[in-house]
Parts: C-alpha cells; sequence; structure tokens
C-alpha cells in the first residue's frame, strides 16, 4: 500500500476522500466503501497501489471506444473494488471484492509488460479507476514517457479533484451511463443517490482537458430502458459535449443479481439509435449485438459506411488519410488512423 492524496481531514477527526463523488467519510481503522482507500493512524492509505488483480491484451474497440486510435491492441487492467454496487456487474468478481487482492507488480513491469505484448495503449477498466487514481496515475506517466497512450473506462461518479489528476496522464475517457442516468433507476441498481456527479464529471473533463470522450449506456429491459430518458440524456451531450460525441447503446445480458430478466431486445437498441440521432448526436453506435448495422460508423454527411465492423474486428476502412469521407470530404473526429494488426487480436488473458 501507499499514502493516497486524494482526501481532506475533518473537524471531528475522521478523513474525507476524494477520490469519487462519495466522498466516504473514513474513520480511524474504517475502509471506504470501495474497499481499498482505508485511515491508518489519520492518513488515508491506498490498499492496492503495486497491486493488480487481472491483465488481458484486449482490442481498443472492446472498451469500446471507436473514435480514438482505432485498431490498437490495448493492456486491460484492473485492481479489486469499486466505489458501485451494481447488481448486474459482469465483473463483480473483481470490482465486488472489497479488500486488495492481486499480483504485486511495480509500475515499472506493468509498462513493461504492455510493451513486451506488443500493445500501443493501458486501459485502467473492468473495476472503477478513478478510486485509484494515484497508482494508475504513475502508471499512465511512465506509459506516457514509452509511448503509450492511457485510458479510463469509468462510470464517471468521480470528483473536479481527480479530474485533476486525469488531465496529467489520461488520452481517452469512456464513461458507461446505466439506464440512461435515470436517478431512480441508479439509486436502486447502483446504489448512488444521485447522477448528478458524472454529469458534472463530463462537463469538467470537457471544459478543463483535452481528453478525448466517448459514453456508452447500458441499456436494462424493463426497468432501464425508458426511451424519455435517452432523449434527455441525447440532448444533454448534444448540448453540452457536442455533436460529435460518440455514444454507444449497448445490450444488457444477465448476470450477478440481475438473473431474472432478458437480454435487451435489439428492437429497443435500435430505437435509442434512432432516437439518439433525431436529437442530432452524429456517431451513435449499438454495442454488444455481433454483426448488428449499427456497429459501423457512416458518415455524418452523406451516409457512406466509413468503417465496417465485425464485433472487435474492423473488416474495412475507407477513410482518407487524414480521415475524410471519401465520397463528400466530411472530416470525422477520430483521433489517429487505423492501427496495423487489428483483424487477428480478440481477447488475451495475461494473468
Amino acid at each position: 500500500m501507499r499514502h493516497a492524496e486524494l482526501y481532506e481531514f475533518l473537524p471531528s477527526g475522521r478523513i474525507r476522500c476524494l477520490a469519487c463523488a462519495r466522498r466516504c467519510q473514513i474513520g480511524s481503522g474504517q475502509v471506504g466503501l470501495c474497499g481499498i482507500r482505508q485511515n491508518v493512524d489519520g492518513r488515508l492509505e491506498l490498499l492496492v497501489y503495486g497491486r493488480l488483480i487481472t491483465g488481458h491484451v484486449d482490442p481498443i474497440e472492446k472498451k469500446p471506444v471507436t473514435h480514438y486510435r482505432p485498431g490498437s491492441r490495448i493492456f486491460s487492467v484492473a485492481t479489486s473494488g469499486c466505489s458501485w454496487l451494481c447488481q448486474y456487474c459482469q465483473n463483480f468478481d473483481i470490482s465486488q471484492r472489497r479488500r486488495a487482492e492481486g499480483e504485486v507488480l511495480s509500475n515499472e513491469r506493468v509498462v513493461e509488460m504492455a510493451l513486451q505484448l506488443g500493445c500501443q495503449g493501458i486501459a485502467y477498466t473492468y473495476n472503477e479507476p478513478t478510486i485509484y487514481i494515484e497508482y494508475s496515475r504513475d502508471i499512465g506517466r511512465l506509459a506516457h514517457s514509452k509511448g503509450l497512450f492511457n485510458i479510463f473506462v469509468s462510470n464517471g461518479y468521480a470528483t473536479p479533484e481527480t479530474v485533476t489528476e486525469m488531465a496529467k496522464f489520461l488520452d481517452c475517457l469512456t464513461v458507461d451511463f446505466k439506464g440512461s442516468g435515470k436517478k431512480s433507476f441508479v439509486q436502486r441498481y447502483i446504489g448512488i443517490p444521485d447522477p448528478a456527479p458524472i454529469f458534472e464529471t463530463l462537463l469538467e473533463a470537457k471544459r478543463r482537458t483535452s481528453i478525448h470522450l466517448e459514453l456508452t449506456d447500458l441499456v436494462v429491459p424493463e426497468v432501464g430502458d425508458d426511451l424519455a430518458e435517452c432523449e434527455k440524456l441525447s440532448k444533454w451531450v448534444y448540448d453540452n459535449l457536442g455533436p460529435e460525441t460518440p455514444i454507444h447503446f449497448l445490450r444488457f445480458h444477465p448476470d450477478y443479481r440481475m438473473l431474472n430478466l432478458p437480454s435487451t431486445p435489439v428492437e429497443t437498441l435500435e430505437r435509442h439509435y434512432e432516437i439518439a440521432k433525431k436529437a442530432g448526436l452524429k456517431y451513435v453506435y449499438i454495442g454488444n449485438v455481433p454483426g448488428h448495422e449499427y456497429e459501423d460508423t457512416y458518415c455524418a454527411g452523406c451516409g457512406y459506411r466509413l468503417i465496417d465492423r465485425d464485433s472487435y474486428d474492423i473488416v474495412s476502412w475507407n477513410l482518407t488519410a487524414d480521415n475524410r469521407c471519401p465520397k463528400c470530404g466530411e472530416k470525422v473526429p477520430i483521433r489517429g488512423g487505423l492501427e496495423p494488426g487489428h483483424k487477428e487480436l480478440r481477447f488475451v488473458p495475461v494473468f
């Protein structure tokens, strides 16, 4: 473990953690809800510093990220713990462990592994990376020095202090909404009082950083598929983040404590897609439905199919060298061109 940095002392003698929007007030010997930040003799310790519970080589499209360095190999890592209590979490064996576990790895070793595995970047994913921000930041800075980029796959339930740290090393941030961020949904199925901090994080990142932003929305049938909420979220994104912000509507599959629900009907996802497009968003995707036409990227100017995908594979790339539509010349907001080696990569467990 190592001393954490994002916290403040309270008159009561407790410590207020500033890593996530819960802002846990932690007494001596106590651990925050995440399970990995503990008050030890009046100082906040990060129990998982130097300890990763998993590592895999993934295509960047698996995150999903489609407008930043497409075709890249990324080293996906995580610690134990999480700031949320999602009842449907497919990574519950990692995220819902409320204790520090995993392989002891130095920052140098993590970056070395990423390079040895032929990766172009590191993704902090599977659990919520803001809860170990000091660790990810230190890895990320070293990764930058070696030519690697850094991605957070985050719930966005952060703080302005965390965004300040993100700006020091993060290149891409994908924020996962659930149930379109509807308040009653997040209260019941996630265990947070209000989704407002998620929106505040996005605004902070947009205003204060140059981090590439993408959004996802897990559409949970029966309890988190409200079309009015989808329209509300889509309009907010258009007004505050801009019409070129990519958004992915993801199919829910039953898992963890929500095995009673079916997978999201594809028709429901298509309706969400249509609502987002009608709201003015230019780059809307459907995820977790391999082979669907809305996995692909289309020109916002003329509708030409620019990138043809099959799940995580890029089947064809029809952009010019400067990422324009070859038919009408529309500029597509993709950072970087197509990375080589995308077709043969699926999913490689490392530990």
